[in-house]
């Protein structure tokens, strides 16, 4: 009888560079399930500052009157302290 559920093999190959969410570190190729990463980067560097990265572009895209409906809410760290 077969297995009804498997484990899930990373996807990804080497010569990729990935931040892990997960490890907080940086790794090449399919270490861990993709659920848990961002990337794929081109260099170990790049990969490194993904967390800086996804912030840049999540803002740039907060700004985009394209993508804006309504006034963006703030950030919580932007946020005034209660009174």
């Amino acid at each position: 009888m077969a297995a009804l559920f498997r484990r899930r093999t990373p996807t990804g190959k080497a010569g990729e560079w990935y931040y892990c969410l997960k490890h907080q570190k940086v790794e090449e190729g399919p270490e861990c399930p993709a659920k848990d990463r961002l990337g794929p980067y081109g260099t170990p560097g790049e990969a490194a500052h993904a967390i800086e990265t996804a912030h840049a572009r999540d803002e740039e895209w907060r700004k985009d009157p394209r993508w804006r409906d309504r006034e963006p809410e703030p950030l919580k760290d932007e946020e005034d302290p209660p009174a």
